[in-house]
């Protein structure tokens, strides 16, 4: 086991060449990925539309084509995915990446290309497993097995009888591994794509518990509610009663920092490490390249080529976006992606703050809109103030104002939460009706938030707190707030606001 080790430490230090190339000259590396691009895009139909023909340099791309938010791009995603090629890219789409993200709908589809899974999704497992061995030579990586909790897949929706599948990105690209991928990870791939969660947490829990499990990729959310399963079935008292061996948990999707204490007490060793990811539906965009900061480095040859939109700008009726070359350190930007999975100058509804341009590194700053993403369930203000309308209608109320934010995991056991509280201007007739209600069409609206409240696996209904009249105009007054534009946050990701309300209250 330690030569097989040795061998494949070896094997993936073999990019370490590349990945410096890329943070010693960002410009040139951008400029091929930009070219490489509208090549591709001159053959759709797209690029067509838009004249890729007469394009020479950003300039001309960014006069000729749009920014997109993805209502803007469903049309051509739905052509593609009605089975219409040469759409959005110049080579067949087989797969559409499921989300809820920032869009109004539902959920939203990303076309997955055989070029965005090789040259970005792919390249960014590899580049994960790349930095931490270099950054942790003793490492053991591969003497194990790595536990990852994926997705599940369906049919595509707008072609049910055709050959193409959709799914979250972590199914997509979990059914799309290798073989030697597959052999080195657990659960089995038909545990791993389940879609029944609460089976399909019991039946990781015991495929996975007697395994030599090493590291572990996923969301915090799901992974505590794993690891606590797990825990309750071997009678242990923490993970490495089960897993001595365990050394790294690879996490993305939703800010580390709440959950933080709870791995500790899981996972209570000084020898834990924690590495986290930027990848998403879109494309896999930033890696933890230093052990011992926060900040993400920008992945440059994945296929992606970047713009980014001043947030002080974000409201202008035609923002403009500049390329990576004329960013600051400091300021918050929303980014624009253009990728080799068909996405077109693709607002993808995250804002980074750069932390240092040589080389690029950031943190994630936010939504470009108001949003609680504290368990992955992506709930914007649009789905909040339609669950909230719904609620209202139905029980006679109607509503003077409101915020919510997380209730994270308890250390004791306790599931995460919704925490609102709300200010009627006529009180419900049942509040206990009213909250079923406002938690009932959140799920109907929200695919990711009904994932996560299914049977209670992750989160519980929400909490609501009825405020008394005046507080929140009393909590704006006291902030020096009052009248012009100033309102109330409707969400927020973190309990800021929602803390020093409640102190209001009492």
């Amino acid at each position: 086991m330690e030569v097989i080790n040795s061998f494949m430490t070896w094997i993936f230090k073999s990019r370490l060449g590349q990945i410096e190339s890329f943070k010693q000259d960002p410009h040139a590396i951008q400029a091929g990925v930009f070219k490489e691009l509208i090549e591709a895009g001159k053959q759709t139909k797209f690029g067509r539309e838009f004249g890729f023909s007469s394009i020479r340099n950003y300039e001309d791309f960014s006069k000729k084509v749009p920014l997109f938010d993805y209502e803007g791009l469903k049309p051509f995603i739905d052509r593609v995915m009605k089975g219409e090629q040469e759409v959005l890219w110049n080579t067949e789409v087989e797969w559409f990446s499921k989300s809820s993200g920032t869009t109004s709908s539902r959920s939203k589809y990303i076309p997955v290309t055989e070029e965005s899974l090789e040259d970005c999704h792919f390249k960014g497992g590899k580049d994960m497993v790349t930095l931490y061995v270099n950054n942790y030579p003793d490492s053991k990586l591969f003497s194990g097995k790595s536990l990852s909790i994926g997705g599940s897949l369906e049919k595509n929706p707008l072609n049910p009888s055709g050959s193409t599948k959709a799914g979250d990105i972590s199914a997509v690209i979990m059914k799309n591994l290798p073989i030697w991928a597959q052999f080195a990870r657990t659960p089995s791939l038909e545990v791993a794509l389940m879609g029944e969660w609460e089976a399909k947490i019991e039946k990781m829990a015991r495929e996975t518990m007697n395994e030599n499990v090493v590291s572990i990729a996923g969301v915090p959310t799901w992974t505590i509610v794993l690891l606590r399963k797990i825990l309750e079935i071997k009678k242990a008292k923490h993970i490495l009663e089960v897993w001595p061996n365990l050394e790294v948990f690879f996490h993305g999707a939703v800010a580390f920092g709440p959950y933080k204490s709870l791995f500790e007490e899981l996972i209570p060793s000084e020898k834990m490490r924690y590495m986290e990811t930027y990848n998403a539906s879109e494309g896999f965009f930033g890696l933890q390249d230093q052990p011992d900061s926060e900040e993400l480095l920008l992945l440059l040859d994945y296929g992606i080529f970047y713009e980014f939109i001043p947030m002080d700008h974000w409201d202008d009726e035609n923002p403009q976006a500049i390329p990576l070359e004329d960013v600051e350190v400091g300021k918050n930007y929303a980014v624009v992606i253009s990728t080799n999975g068909g996405l077109w100058r693709y607002k993808i509804g995250d804002t980074i703050r750069f932390t240092s341009t040589k080389p690029y590194r950031f943190k994630i700053s936010g939504r470009t809109k108001h949003f609680i993403n504290a368990f992955g369930e992506e709930v914007i203000v649009e789905n909040a103030e339609k669950a909230i309308a719904y609620a209202a209608e139905q029980t006679g109320a109607s509503i003077e104002n409101f915020t919510a934010a997380p209730a994270y995991f308890g250390n004791s056991g306790e599931k995460g939460a919704h925490e609102w509280i709300i200010e009627f201007a006529k009180n419900p007739s049942d509040v206990n009706r009213f909250t079923e209600l406002l938690d009932q069409h959140l799920r109907e609206i929200n695919s990711d938030y009904d994932a996560k409240r299914h049977k209670d696996l992750a989160l519980v209904k929400p909490i609501i707190h009825v405020a008394e009249e005046g507080l929140f105009q009393n909590w704006l007054s006291q902030k020096g707030k009052l009248g012009g534009q100033n309102k109330v946050p409707r969400l927020s990701n973190n309990r800021e606001y929602l803390d020093e309300l409640l102190k209001l209250m009492k």
